[in-house]
């Protein structure tokens, strides 16, 4: 017998309370946007600046250790990550060590790196300083305008994508259902002062291409059934379409979820924020594809069939609260 999370034939109505759900998710990006210009960002050492150390040594890393010794210097945010190469020999074990800048410094002081020195060595003698690098505030503010960027870049051709594919009106639900995930990621992220770094950049990046990929399938089949219900109301495709493609959208979700999930236990400090972001964005990519960007197509309204004009915006929601 297969595993099924989601009966076949599903006849929901998603639509009998949209002022609810558009409620919900206005109310959710207020606050998120309320808490970013509040508390603003915790931002890691990618964007604050620091010193960035390369160690060597013949012992095996253990990064839990490596961080017991440094813990009592009390330096703030820092990061350790071990570095594979299929190039190192079996006695090249290679660790990162990231230091947030001190006290608005430039870089880390020379005292405080002597210090981190003196405690690794204390639990791993043969350790080698192979480099000390630092990341002034001039290139970490430069990390941070480009990381915008590459986030605005990424919905604007998301938006032109979809407008090609589709009409301006599935674009711009589309595009809203980004911007809803994006910000909504953002704001817990501030409301709950977790590290903000680049690679929470790749997972917004990655949610904004989960949630497309999963409004498209919804809008696929949108597409389908106006021309196989040409009698029927949008507000009934829309439903029509929402149920037809739900068993495979919760399936996804939940399948990456049950992944996501053992990561974020199991996969340790170094990737936990990167996993808690994409755990995040699936959950609200998904709510998004079918209470977000459905609904601003409704509202838009939509060509009946590729010839025709779709009828007002005024009247498709008097077919809602019908």
């Amino acid at each position: 017998m297969r595993l099924k999370l989601v009966p076949e034939n599903t006849s929901f109505d998603f639509f009998s309370r949209w002022k609810l759900w558009l409620g919900i998710s206005g109310l959710m990006m207020v606050v998120a946007f309320t808490s970013f210009l509040l508390q603003g960002l915790n931002f890691g050492i990618d964007f604050r600046g620091g010193t960035t150390i390369r160690t060597q040594s013949a012992q095996e890393i253990d990064v839990g250790l490596y961080r017991d010794a440094i813990t009592p210097l009390g330096l703030g945010d820092v990061s350790i990550t071990e570095v594979f190469d299929p190039t190192f020999g079996p006695d090249e074990n290679v660790a990162m060590i990231r230091i947030q800048a001190q006290d608005d410094a430039e870089a880390v002081s020379a005292a405080t790196i002597t210090a981190i020195e003196d405690a690794l060595r204390a639990v791993v003698p043969d350790i080698q300083f192979v480099s000390v690098e630092s990341v002034g505030p001039k290139v970490s503010g430069e990390l941070i305008q480009t990381a915008v960027i590459a986030v605005v870049l990424a919905i604007g051709a998301v938006l032109v994508y979809i407008w090609l594919r589709f009409e301006w009106q599935f674009a711009l639900g589309a595009v809203a259902a980004l911007v809803h995930d994006v910000l909504l990621t953002i704001g817990i992220f501030s409301e709950l002062q977790i590290r903000f770094d680049l690679a929470i950049i790749a997972a917004l990046l990655t949610i904004v291409g989960y949630s497309l990929n999963d409004t498209v399938v919804v809008f696929d089949r949108v597409r389908e059934n106006l021309r196989k219900h040409k009698k029927k109301d949008l507000k009934e495709v829309l439903n029509l379409s929402i149920n037809e493609t739900l068993s495979r959208t919760v399936m996804t979700s939940v399948t990456t979820l049950l992944a996501l999930v053992s990561l974020y236990v199991l996969g340790g400090d170094v990737i936990r924020g990167f996993v808690f972001a994409m755990i995040w964005g699936v959950i609200v990519g998904t709510y998004s594809s079918v209470f977000v960007a459905s609904t601003i197509l409704l509202w838009l309204g939509v060509k009946r069939d590729w010839s025709k004009p779709s009828n007002t915006a005024g009247n498709q929601f008097a077919n809602i609260d019908a």
